[in-house]
């Protein structure tokens, strides 16, 4: 096992993925690994074949910020995951993410997250958590033209817009309760590395009659499906959403897409607006999230959890409540309503909440409620005022994880 080096180790990784995934990951791998403004070259790990020097399996960490209410953690994707067919079912992946959880804890990461192929990581630990790949889809024709010209017009985003487009971003993202942190050397990445990927996409500037641009979306070139797939938008008026939904339908018919897909949560404001346009839900799929340390997240979001106390009926609480995972357990101890610690206890019987270690990422994370936990686990269970306790705690929360590559 080793990790990228140099130059000519990320040349290598880059042709392996490419082998694997197809067209356009090479190009990703030396991108991430040069580029990105996050990426560590020692983050990029590789099983080498001793007799003949070949690349037969890898897998990368990737660094992102997530917002968590008023705090921010740290998370670690687990990317480009594969193995040459010849060296499958070794054991080789499974030796790469025992080095890959040892880089998560010496890098304080308080969760790990992965868009992988269905059941295969939860070997790993990984359990289905957060929204990923919505589909709204949009029939063109339920698109209507414009009776006359609005002045609405627009062009392609420039490395001069990245201040424009940091903030129009952030303030799309207050309305959510989860998102992904998007800083200005990420924007710089998107614009100038990222069109040369697998990950390739166009952003998309609306400008006002006088010429100044007032909002963004941005149009995947890849991606799943026929359609014209949308991955990103910023918040827009009325008048704005109708413009560049018609600018969407006359992409789509340029580029011979049969609808306008967007890959955006339920509450943004061009959804909402394209649902009045007929816009449906095809389904959709979702984050798989690891923990690798379940104290120190629970220490991290502690800020998030007293607001909640403060506004609930558990205000200035003092009593502590243990969380059971079974083969380990946690115990906050609030005072006044603030956490003034979380002890790890390891394996014990007792607690206020049970439940598989797997499903405390969808219920910290707000994917599920505790009530929707134990209504389909029947080793979910809790006592007393716990389940309310727990409730006020780790409500459902909104939720997106828009792209930094």
């Amino acid at each position: 096992m080793k990790s990228v080096a140099s130059a000519e180790d990320a040349e290598r990784l880059g042709a392996f993925n490419e082998a694997i995934h197809g067209d356009g990951t090479d190009a990703m791998t030396r991108e991430l690994i040069l580029h990105h403004p996050h990426t560590r070259p020692e983050h990029w790990l590789y099983v080498e074949d001793d007799a003949s020097g070949q690349v037969v399996s890898s897998l990368c960490l990737i660094p992102w910020t997530w917002r968590y209410g008023s705090v921010t953690l740290r998370a670690g994707e687990m990317g480009i995951v594969g193995t040459l067919e010849p060296y499958r079912h070794r054991g080789l992946i499974r030796a790469l993410d025992g080095r890959f959880k040892e880089l998560l804890r010496d890098g304080g990461y308080h969760l790990s997250h992965i868009q992988g192929i269905p059941y295969y990581y939860r070997q790993f630990g990984y359990e289905y958590t957060l929204p990923l790949e919505v589909e709204w889809n949009l029939d063109l024709y339920r698109i209507p033209d414009a009776e006359h010209d609005t002045g609405w017009r627009f062009r392609q985003a420039t490395l001069d817009d990245v201040p424009l487009l940091a903030r129009l971003y952030d303030d799309a993202m207050a309305d959510l309760d989860i998102s992904a942190v998007r800083d200005a050397d990420t924007w710089r990445f998107l614009l100038e590395h990222s069109p040369k990927t697998a990950m390739a996409s166009e952003t998309w500037l609306l400008l006002e009659p006088g010429g100044q641009p007032v909002a963004y979306f941005i149009i995947e070139l890849g991606g799943f499906g026929v359609g014209l797939n949308v991955n990103g938008a910023s918040r827009v008026r009325f008048d704005q959403g109708q413009a560049i939904l018609r600018q969407l339908k006359a992409l789509a018919v340029e580029r011979g897409k049969p609808f306008v897909r967007l890959n955006l949560h339920d509450q943004s404001t061009l959804v909402q607006l394209a649902r009045e346009w007929g816009a449906y839900s095809d389904g959709g799929y979702a984050w798989q999230i690891y923990l690798p340390d379940v104290a120190a997240l629970l220490r991290q979001i502690g800020p998030v959890l007293e607001q909640r106390l403060a506004h609930s009926i558990f205000a200035g609480l003092t009593d502590s409540v243990t969380i059971n995972l079974y083969r380990a357990a946690f115990r906050m101890q609030f005072e006044g309503g603030q956490l003034k610690a979380v002890e790890a206890l390891g394996r014990v019987e007792t607690g206020g909440l049970h439940l598989p270690p797997t499903l405390f990422a969808p219920l910290v994370l707000g994917y599920r409620s505790r009530e929707e936990l134990h209504a389909n686990y029947p080793d979910v269970s809790m006592w007393g005022y716990s389940g309310l306790l727990i409730d006020t705690l780790f409500p459902r929360m909104e939720s997106f994880i828009h792209m930094i590559y």
